[in-house]
């Protein structure tokens, strides 16, 4: 064991102080494949022990150690308004009592659907239970309404882990290093054109040669799974114009975006002028609780079934108890909120750039409202001023970001565990919570800015 500027590290620079969480983790390891249940929860991006949590409140997550951190994943954006908030326990409670599933319609779901549909493009919506269901849903709806079977995405954007769509995508695949996924035949990928982003060059010449096979292009509104990307030069509505005058299907993934970095997501932010034919939602309509969506045009949801010929369902879908947690989430965020997350988030990048250059690491803070990634950049690297594309966010310095995770989560400050993933903010992370925040980054920065290259600190 060493001492470094924050305290006992193992000889890997990895803090050691979970005894609890390691116990728990060498368990599940017994149980469940590498001991959690979503890839990148296992810490293996940055090392170390992942840290089992026991209960969350506002702005703070306990862990079974009894430690208790500033949360900045926000359970990967669904915690708008914080943990437990009182509201929310309190709506939840009252639908708890009420039963937890009727394999039947509810009045819960129909006003969330009028909900969504009042704040966004969409005609009509359908619920599912997650993100994957959503965008795996939605370009089965689109092949079935063109009769066509390409499906165009791009490089690092990541919706879900749908067979045809984990070519070359981000968050945990990207995380782990792994161009696809064993387990996924080529007959699955092959009808999956894998496009650079933000690219309109790459993106006019692939439907100048396959345009009358392409049933639809997705992307997420805002890549947040190669790190936070955001579109250049109206590139989505590039896309939406160049679909259609193609015939194809424009399907804008906003589970990560969609009322969290607007009240009508990121097409809220882009302007008029153009609409997604589909859209998919998640996260933060949920409230928490396990709910997606997909919608769009009245014509084209019509294509499913009962109505239409195409097939799609789901016994827990529009399940009432995540019904209402997605309502009373989305009815606590109106223009005061996002007035909030966006002050927090602005001063949050500007604490950890200012303390960034302060221990001279070269850095890109890399936004999309009050969304945000920072990327740490190599030494050597004299052109990383910005983050355009998974080219880029490949190019990051990933044994800067272990060393400063593990300081940030030592001094009480939970970081997503991967520099592939979206920071996040709530609602209620308030000034005492960002003057933790404030005192843990310097440190963290000191260790940044010793990292090797082998992932150790200097000592």
């Amino acid at each position: 064991m060493a001492l470094g500027q924050n305290g006992p590290v193992t000889a890997q620079g990895y803090p050691q102080y979970a005894p609890v969480s390691a116990g728990l983790y060498a368990r599940a390891r017994m149980v469940t494949p590498g001991g959690v249940n979503s890839p990148v929860r296992a810490f293996h991006a940055v090392g170390g022990v992942p840290r089992f949590i026991t209960s969350a409140q506002g702005p703070y997550l306990t862990d079974a150690d009894g430690r208790t951190y500033v949360d900045l994943v926000c359970s990967w954006g669904p915690m708008l308004h914080g943990h437990a908030h009182p509201h929310l326990v309190d709506e939840v409670a009252r639908a708890l009592a009420a039963g937890t599933s009727y394999g039947a319609p509810t009045r819960a779901e129909l006003e969330l659907a009028e909900l969504i549909v009042g704040r966004t493009p969409v005609d009509q919506v359908r619920f599912v239970s997650s993100g994957t269901e959503a965008t795996m849903s939605a370009i089965r709806l689109a092949r079935g309404v063109t009769r066509r079977d390409l499906v165009v995405k791009f490089a690092g954007c990541y919706h879900g882990h749908v067979d045809a769509l984990l070519a070359e995508a981000g968050s945990g695949v990207a995380t782990f290093g792994l161009p696809g996924t064993p387990g996924v035949p080529a007959s699955a990928t092959e009808s999956t054109l894998v496009l650079p982003y933000n690219d309109r060059e790459a993106v006019a010449a692939t439907f100048a040669e396959h345009g009358h096979r392409i049933a639809c292009v997705i992307t997420e509104a805002v890549p947040g799974n190669m790190g936070v990307v955001p579109p250049v030069d109206d590139f989505n509505g590039f896309l939406a114009k160049t679909c259609s005058a193609h015939g194809a299907l424009f399907i804008s993934d906003e589970v990560m975006t969609g009322f969290r970095v607007s009240r009508r997501g990121q097409y809220g932010v882009d302007g008029a002028g153009w609409r997604p034919d589909l859209m998919t939602f998640g996260k933060v309509m949920g409230g928490g609780f396990p709910a997606a969506a997909f919608g769009g045009r009245a014509e084209i949801m019509a294509e499913l079934a009962p109505d239409g010929p195409i097939y799609q369902a789901g016994t827990l879908s529009g399940n009432p108890v995540a019904m209402i947690a997605g309502l009373a989430n989305l009815r606590l965020a109106d223009h005061m909120a996002y007035d909030r997350l966006d002050e927090a988030s602005a001063r949050l990048q500007r604490m950890v750039s200012e303390a960034l250059t302060e221990a001279s690491v070269p850095h890109v803070v890399s936004a999309a409202g009050n969304l945000f990634s920072v990327f740490f950049v190599k030494d050597d690297d004299t052109t990383m001023t910005s983050v355009r594309d998974f080219t880029d966010a490949r190019r990051q310095d990933s044994h800067r970001f272990k060393m400063f995770f593990h300081a940030m989560l030592q001094a009480g400050v939970y970081l997503p565990p991967s520099g592939y993933e979206a920071w996040f903010v709530s609602t209620v992370h308030d000034d005492q919570a960002m003057e933790r925040i404030a005192a843990a980054l310097p440190g963290a920065a000191w260790a940044a800015a010793h990292a090797r290259s082998d992932g150790e600190g200097k000592r």
